[in-house]
């Protein structure tokens, strides 16, 4: 999940509002489509020209337009000017470090959010790069990555006309979006609980390297989350709490239930956190355990050897005159008392439970 560190260093020194894409290099072309809506009319395509989205601006219906990609400036720059966004708004859109965030500039609302989901191979978790504009009649999403987001449901809505999303305004289409992103987070979180619950029992079964060395991946990959999700209850906060006239009472309600949403989501992710770092004092005790097993079984051995190795070097000594040496039945006798001797301190060990 963790990729390459995007380099900030390129706005030093720069002045504020310059347009610098801070992330992954990519070659592929942006897509922007455009959705257009009423109750009644509802009309969806694929712009090639930036400038067919300039028609919208004033058009009395909702219009939504999603820009997949962030690395084209021109494109980013048009779509400012004709939005009239502000440059420092455009700054933080391009730069993929920025954390979540929500900014109130009277006109329009901008967010900054963290989009999770899982990559093509349904195994390592992408966290993309989100930026959100809602105005008075319209809507502005900003994609890192084209190809892949967690709004198909919301455009399935829109199109067969399901629910109240096409009869009321922009600040629930923009609800709809957060609340997407949000409930997303429980599906992540879903897998990580399962990884979770198969690590507990392998580590109870065989606490294996692997397995610390794959805590470990998790405990990082946790880190990585919890950088994304956990301001944003600040931002949905924050946007529950505004002021601005683009919010209507009735969203505010929707807002709530994704502001608890993400409470949720922040418990279940410490709960996790808190449960990997047990995962690791069960390994070391595990291992301490499975060492001390050892320990005590080769213990046992030395401790019996011990009587029976003084005696064979006591008969391995070099004298002319011992008692036993020319006696017909020593050698029987010896190995006859060694062998009890052995057998009386293995009942004596058992007896005291040390094995």
């Amino acid at each position: 999940m963790p990729r390459g560190k995007a380099k900030s260093s390129k706005m030093v020194g720069l002045p504020p509002g310059t347009l610098v894409h801070i992330g992954e290099e990519r070659k592929e072309a942006v897509k922007i489509t455009v959705i257009d809506y009423d109750e009644e009319n509802f009309t969806e395509k694929e712009v090639k020209n930036i400038k067919e989205c300039f028609v919208f601006r004033d058009k009395p219906t909702t219009t939504w337009i999603n820009v997949d990609g962030l690395h084209q400036m021109e494109i980013i720059e048009k779509l400012g000017e004709c939005y009239n966004l502000h440059p420092l708004l455009m700054e933080d859109l391009v730069d993929t470090n920025q954390r979540p965030k929500m900014e109130d500039y009277d006109d329009y609302i901008f967010m900054v959010l963290k989009m999770l989901y899982y990559g093509k191979e349904k195994k390592d978790v992408v966290i993309e790069h989100v930026g959100i504009v809602l105005g008075k009649s319209y809507v502005i999403s900003f994609q890192e990555e084209a190809g892949e987001d967690v709004f198909d449901r919301i455009r399935d809505r829109l199109r067969n006309n399901k629910g109240k999303i096409r009869k009321l305004g922009t600040d629930y289409l923009a609800y709809s979006l957060v609340d997407s992103i949000v409930d997303n987070y429980f599906l992540i979180l879903e897998g990580f609980g399962e990884k979770i619950e198969f690590l507990d029992e392998e580590l109870v079964k065989n606490p294996k390297p692997e397995i610390l060395r794959t805590i470990h991946e998790m405990k990082r990959n946790m880190i990585y989350l919890r950088k994304s999700v956990w301001p944003l209850r600040e931002v949905v906060g924050s946007i529950q709490r505004t002021g601005s006239s683009l919010i209507s009472d009735n969203t505010r309600i929707y807002l709530r239930d994704v502001y608890d949403h993400t409470i949720q989501v922040i418990d279940t992710m410490e709960t996790f956190r808190d449960i990997l770092s047990g995962m690791v004092d069960i390994y070391l005790s595990s291992v301490s355990y499975r060492l001390n097993e050892i320990m005590k079984v080769l213990t046992v051995i030395s401790t019996i050897f011990i009587p029976l190795t003084f005696i064979t070097s006591m008969y391995g000594m070099n004298f002319r005159h011992m008692p036993e040496i020319g006696w017909y039945w020593g050698y029987p006798t010896v190995l006859f008392v060694m062998i009890a001797i052995a057998i009386g301190m293995l009942v004596y060990f058992m007896k005291r439970r040390w094995i």
